[in-house]
């Protein structure tokens, strides 16, 4: 088994930063893709970012020159780096991790328990 878990949420002001990070722990081989996603209410759930294994990135229009994913894989760990914060960002964000278990398994993909980020005056 492989557990997420997610810290660095809080409340801030509009134009301020917040840093997510969320640490795989368990059974881990390898592991493939990380991604942020994020739920607002009354919304679906959206991916706000991607990194692959090889470094590269994706994000959605609506973080793009904001935000920033990062990751470590020496600590099992991927970052979100959130600039420039907007009331429209205000949701529970949520890592996502493709997790090779053994040698040869398919990967499988872990949910984080989720981190509330809230943007207000």
């Amino acid at each position: 088994q492989v557990q997420l878990v997610e810290s660095g949420g809080g409340l801030v002001q509009p134009g301020g930063s917040l840093r997510l990070s969320c640490v795989a722990s368990g059974s881990i081989f390898s592991i493939y893709g990380m991604r942020w996603y994020r739920e607002a209410p009354g919304k679906q759930r959206e991916l706000v970012a991607a990194i692959h294994s090889g470094g590269s990135t994706n994000y959605a229009d609506s973080v793009k020159g904001r935000f920033t994913i990062s990751r470590d894989n020496a600590k099992n760990t991927v970052y979100l780096q959130m600039n420039s914060l907007k009331p429209e960002d205000t949701a529970v964000y949520y890592c996502n991790v493709d997790v090779q278990e053994g040698s040869g398994l398919v990967p499988f993909d872990y949910w984080g328990q989720g981190t509330q980020v809230t943007v207000a005056s």
